[in-house]
Protein backbone atom coordinates (compact mmCIF):
# COMPACT_ATOMS: atom_id res chain seq x y z
CA UNK A 1 0.00 0.00 0.00
CA UNK A 2 1.08 3.48 -0.73
CA UNK A 3 1.24 6.09 2.17
CA UNK A 4 0.07 9.22 1.31
CA UNK A 5 3.06 10.82 2.03
CA UNK A 6 4.35 8.61 -0.83
CA UNK A 7 1.70 9.85 -3.08
CA UNK A 8 1.83 13.38 -2.72
CA UNK A 9 5.68 13.29 -4.10
CA UNK A 10 5.84 15.14 -7.48
CA UNK A 11 8.02 12.59 -9.53
CA UNK A 12 10.80 14.24 -12.17
CA UNK A 13 9.27 14.15 -15.77
CA UNK A 14 12.94 13.94 -17.23
CA UNK A 15 16.50 14.43 -16.60
CA UNK A 16 19.92 12.43 -15.62
CA UNK A 17 20.21 9.31 -14.40
CA UNK A 18 23.22 8.78 -12.27
CA UNK A 19 24.46 5.46 -13.60
CA UNK A 20 25.87 3.54 -10.22
CA UNK A 21 25.78 6.83 -8.70
CA UNK A 22 28.37 9.62 -9.41
CA UNK A 23 30.71 6.75 -10.83
CA UNK A 24 32.78 9.04 -13.07
CA UNK A 25 34.03 10.21 -9.73
CA UNK A 26 33.33 8.30 -6.75
CA UNK A 27 33.41 4.59 -6.68
CA UNK A 28 30.05 2.92 -7.71
CA UNK A 29 27.23 1.54 -5.92
CA UNK A 30 28.49 2.98 -3.09
CA UNK A 31 27.21 5.56 -0.15
CA UNK A 32 29.30 8.06 -1.29
CA UNK A 33 28.74 7.66 -5.08
CA UNK A 34 24.91 7.63 -4.37
CA UNK A 35 25.32 11.18 -2.40
CA UNK A 36 27.17 12.91 -4.76
CA UNK A 37 24.32 11.90 -7.32
CA UNK A 38 21.91 13.39 -5.16
CA UNK A 39 24.30 16.41 -4.43
CA UNK A 40 24.19 17.45 -8.04
CA UNK A 41 20.87 16.90 -8.57
CA UNK A 42 20.57 13.75 -10.67
CA UNK A 43 16.40 13.14 -11.35
CA UNK A 44 17.30 9.41 -11.45
CA UNK A 45 20.21 7.47 -9.88
CA UNK A 46 20.77 3.95 -10.93
CA UNK A 47 21.94 0.84 -8.58
CA UNK A 48 23.07 -2.80 -9.27
CA UNK A 49 21.43 -5.50 -7.01
CA UNK A 50 23.24 -8.42 -6.09
CA UNK A 51 22.18 -11.46 -2.98
CA UNK A 52 24.43 -12.32 -0.76
CA UNK A 53 25.11 -16.10 0.58
CA UNK A 54 22.64 -15.51 3.97
CA UNK A 55 19.99 -13.85 1.62
CA UNK A 56 21.16 -9.71 2.05
CA UNK A 57 20.68 -7.20 -0.73
CA UNK A 58 23.77 -5.68 -1.79
CA UNK A 59 24.82 -2.87 -4.36
CA UNK A 60 27.31 -4.64 -6.60
CA UNK A 61 27.48 -4.95 -10.71
CA UNK A 62 29.73 -7.38 -11.01
CA UNK A 63 28.99 -10.93 -9.93
CA UNK A 64 33.17 -10.93 -8.73
CA UNK A 65 34.27 -8.42 -5.96
CA UNK A 66 37.19 -7.81 -7.34
CA UNK A 67 37.15 -5.16 -9.52
CA UNK A 68 35.40 -2.80 -7.27
CA UNK A 69 36.87 -3.94 -4.16
CA UNK A 70 40.07 -5.45 -2.21
CA UNK A 71 38.68 -8.94 -1.81
CA UNK A 72 38.67 -12.01 -4.06
CA UNK A 73 35.44 -14.77 -5.35
CA UNK A 74 31.98 -14.15 -5.85
CA UNK A 75 29.37 -11.69 -4.09
CA UNK A 76 26.89 -15.18 -3.64
CA UNK A 77 30.24 -16.96 -1.56
CA UNK A 78 30.06 -14.00 0.60
CA UNK A 79 28.03 -13.49 3.67
CA UNK A 80 26.79 -10.06 4.58
CA UNK A 81 29.53 -9.85 7.53
CA UNK A 82 32.43 -10.52 5.27
CA UNK A 83 31.45 -8.44 2.66
CA UNK A 84 31.39 -5.69 5.18
CA UNK A 85 35.44 -6.07 5.83
CA UNK A 86 35.90 -5.26 2.07
CA UNK A 87 37.09 -2.01 0.97
CA UNK A 88 35.17 -0.92 -2.14
CA UNK A 89 36.49 2.47 -2.50
CA UNK A 90 40.34 2.69 -2.27
CA UNK A 91 40.57 0.97 -6.06
CA UNK A 92 39.21 4.81 -7.61
CA UNK A 93 40.64 7.14 -4.94
CA UNK A 94 42.51 7.08 -1.84
CA UNK A 95 40.52 9.29 -0.11
CA UNK A 96 37.65 7.24 -0.70
CA UNK A 97 39.57 4.26 1.43
CA UNK A 98 37.40 2.46 4.03
CA UNK A 99 34.55 2.70 2.18
CA UNK A 100 31.99 -0.64 2.20
CA UNK A 101 29.61 -2.31 -0.17
CA UNK A 102 26.17 -1.00 1.16
CA UNK A 103 22.98 -3.02 1.40
CA UNK A 104 19.99 -1.89 -0.16
CA UNK A 105 18.86 -0.19 2.85
CA UNK A 106 21.61 1.84 2.98
CA UNK A 107 20.85 3.11 -0.34
CA UNK A 108 17.58 3.83 0.27
CA UNK A 109 18.59 5.71 3.57
CA UNK A 110 20.55 8.41 1.86
CA UNK A 111 18.10 8.73 -1.39
CA UNK A 112 15.59 11.40 -1.23
CA UNK A 113 11.82 10.46 -2.06
CA UNK A 114 11.56 12.48 -5.20
CA UNK A 115 14.16 11.16 -7.11
CA UNK A 116 13.53 7.72 -9.68
CA UNK A 117 15.34 4.68 -8.71
CA UNK A 118 16.35 1.87 -10.93
CA UNK A 119 16.96 -1.27 -9.39
CA UNK A 120 19.29 -3.70 -12.00
CA UNK A 121 18.57 -6.65 -10.54
CA UNK A 122 21.17 -9.10 -10.73
CA UNK A 123 19.72 -12.66 -10.53
CA UNK A 124 21.10 -14.92 -13.80
CA UNK A 125 23.49 -17.97 -12.47
CA UNK A 126 27.00 -15.70 -12.25
CA UNK A 127 25.07 -14.63 -9.14
CA UNK A 128 23.75 -17.75 -8.03
CA UNK A 129 20.44 -18.77 -10.41
CA UNK A 130 18.45 -17.03 -7.01
CA UNK A 131 15.96 -14.91 -8.84
CA UNK A 132 12.43 -15.28 -6.39
CA UNK A 133 14.92 -14.94 -3.50
CA UNK A 134 16.45 -11.61 -4.47
CA UNK A 135 13.21 -10.47 -5.99
CA UNK A 136 11.37 -11.31 -2.95
CA UNK A 137 14.31 -9.64 -0.47
CA UNK A 138 13.71 -6.31 -2.84
CA UNK A 139 10.06 -5.98 -2.91
CA UNK A 140 10.22 -5.98 0.71
CA UNK A 141 12.43 -3.91 1.20
CA UNK A 142 10.83 -1.13 -0.86
CA UNK A 143 8.04 -1.53 0.25
CA UNK A 144 8.24 -1.60 4.24
CA UNK A 145 10.39 1.87 3.24
CA UNK A 146 7.21 3.18 1.03
CA UNK A 147 9.71 3.68 -1.74
CA UNK A 148 7.20 1.68 -4.36
CA UNK A 149 5.90 5.67 -5.78
CA UNK A 150 9.76 5.95 -6.84
CA UNK A 151 11.54 2.33 -7.92
CA UNK A 152 11.55 0.15 -10.40
CA UNK A 153 13.21 -2.80 -11.40
CA UNK A 154 15.57 -3.58 -14.82
CA UNK A 155 15.32 -7.00 -15.26
CA UNK A 156 14.47 -9.92 -17.68
CA UNK A 157 10.78 -11.27 -18.48
CA UNK A 158 11.59 -14.22 -16.44
CA UNK A 159 12.52 -12.01 -13.17
CA UNK A 160 10.07 -9.37 -13.95
CA UNK A 161 7.18 -12.37 -14.17
CA UNK A 162 8.61 -13.08 -10.52
CA UNK A 163 8.71 -9.83 -8.97
CA UNK A 164 4.59 -8.61 -10.64
CA UNK A 165 3.71 -12.57 -9.05
CA UNK A 166 5.72 -11.11 -5.68
CA UNK A 167 4.57 -7.69 -5.55
CA UNK A 168 1.83 -6.84 -8.44
CA UNK A 169 2.21 -2.74 -8.80
CA UNK A 170 5.99 -2.86 -8.47
CA UNK A 171 7.41 -1.10 -11.73
CA UNK A 172 8.85 -2.51 -14.50
CA UNK A 173 11.75 -2.06 -16.89
CA UNK A 174 12.44 -4.32 -19.82
CA UNK A 175 16.22 -5.32 -20.19
CA UNK A 176 15.15 -7.75 -23.12
CA UNK A 177 17.05 -6.37 -25.54
CA UNK A 178 17.66 -7.60 -28.80
CA UNK A 179 19.97 -7.24 -32.05
CA UNK A 180 17.48 -4.83 -33.57
CA UNK A 181 16.05 -1.93 -31.55
CA UNK A 182 12.76 -2.44 -33.24
CA UNK A 183 11.86 -5.94 -31.62
CA UNK A 184 12.95 -4.94 -28.22
CA UNK A 185 10.75 -1.78 -28.71
CA UNK A 186 7.82 -3.99 -29.90
CA UNK A 187 7.69 -6.55 -27.40
CA UNK A 188 8.11 -3.53 -24.69
CA UNK A 189 4.72 -2.06 -25.60
CA UNK A 190 3.31 -5.58 -25.89
CA UNK A 191 3.96 -6.46 -22.47
CA UNK A 192 2.86 -2.81 -20.84
CA UNK A 193 6.03 -2.26 -19.01
CA UNK A 194 6.64 1.12 -17.17
CA UNK A 195 10.10 1.35 -18.42
CA UNK A 196 12.50 0.99 -21.47
CA UNK A 197 16.35 1.71 -21.34
CA UNK A 198 17.35 1.98 -25.21
CA UNK A 199 21.20 1.55 -26.32
CA UNK A 200 23.46 2.63 -28.85
CA UNK A 201 20.81 3.38 -31.28
CA UNK A 202 21.52 7.62 -30.86
CA UNK A 203 22.09 7.51 -34.31
CA UNK A 204 19.70 5.69 -35.25
CA UNK A 205 16.91 7.08 -38.46
CA UNK A 206 13.89 5.02 -36.83
CA UNK A 207 14.90 6.32 -33.18
CA UNK A 208 12.04 9.14 -33.32
CA UNK A 209 9.11 6.42 -34.51
CA UNK A 210 10.09 4.63 -31.55
CA UNK A 211 10.07 7.05 -29.32
CA UNK A 212 6.95 8.05 -30.57
CA UNK A 213 5.58 4.41 -30.10
CA UNK A 214 6.91 4.17 -26.52
CA UNK A 215 5.37 7.70 -25.61
CA UNK A 216 1.55 6.44 -27.14
CA UNK A 217 1.91 3.35 -24.57
CA UNK A 218 2.95 5.26 -21.91
CA UNK A 219 6.59 3.38 -21.75
CA UNK A 220 9.06 6.30 -20.27
CA UNK A 221 12.36 5.94 -21.91
CA UNK A 222 15.75 5.44 -20.72
CA UNK A 223 18.97 5.49 -22.56
CA UNK A 224 22.28 3.75 -21.70
CA UNK A 225 24.84 5.57 -22.11
CA UNK A 226 26.44 8.77 -22.78
CA UNK A 227 28.97 11.37 -21.01
CA UNK A 228 28.65 13.65 -23.89
CA UNK A 229 26.45 16.61 -22.86
CA UNK A 230 25.84 17.49 -26.24
CA UNK A 231 24.44 13.62 -27.12
CA UNK A 232 22.62 13.88 -23.88
CA UNK A 233 21.01 17.09 -24.72
CA UNK A 234 19.82 15.94 -28.61
CA UNK A 235 18.60 12.60 -26.95
CA UNK A 236 16.18 14.47 -24.14
CA UNK A 237 15.24 16.99 -26.89
CA UNK A 238 14.39 14.21 -29.24
CA UNK A 239 11.83 12.95 -26.53
CA UNK A 240 13.62 10.15 -23.78
CA UNK A 241 12.75 10.66 -20.46
CA UNK A 242 16.00 10.09 -18.75
CA UNK A 243 20.16 9.42 -20.22
CA UNK A 244 21.99 7.30 -17.98
CA UNK A 245 26.05 9.09 -17.76
CA UNK A 246 28.67 8.39 -15.61
CA UNK A 247 29.95 11.70 -15.48
CA UNK A 248 26.79 13.49 -13.27
CA UNK A 249 28.37 17.25 -12.55
CA UNK A 250 29.72 17.76 -16.18
CA UNK A 251 26.81 16.39 -18.31
CA UNK A 252 23.92 17.85 -15.83
CA UNK A 253 25.84 21.36 -15.84
CA UNK A 254 25.70 21.44 -19.36
CA UNK A 255 22.10 20.13 -20.53
CA UNK A 256 20.22 21.32 -17.14
CA UNK A 257 21.88 24.00 -15.58
CA UNK A 258 20.14 24.61 -12.09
Amino acid sequence: MTSRAADAVTMPERGICAHRGASGTHPENTVPALEEAVRLGAQMVEIDLALTRDGEIVLMHDATVHRTTNGKGRVIEFDLAALKQLDAGAWKHPRFAGTRVPTLAEALAVLPRNVWINLDVKADARFGDRPADVVRRVAELVVATGRQHQTFLAARAEVAAIARATFPGIRICSMDRTKDPAEYVRDAVARRVDFIQLRDCAQDARLPAWIAALKTAGVRINYYYTDEPGEAARLLQAGVDFVLVNQVESVRAQVLPR
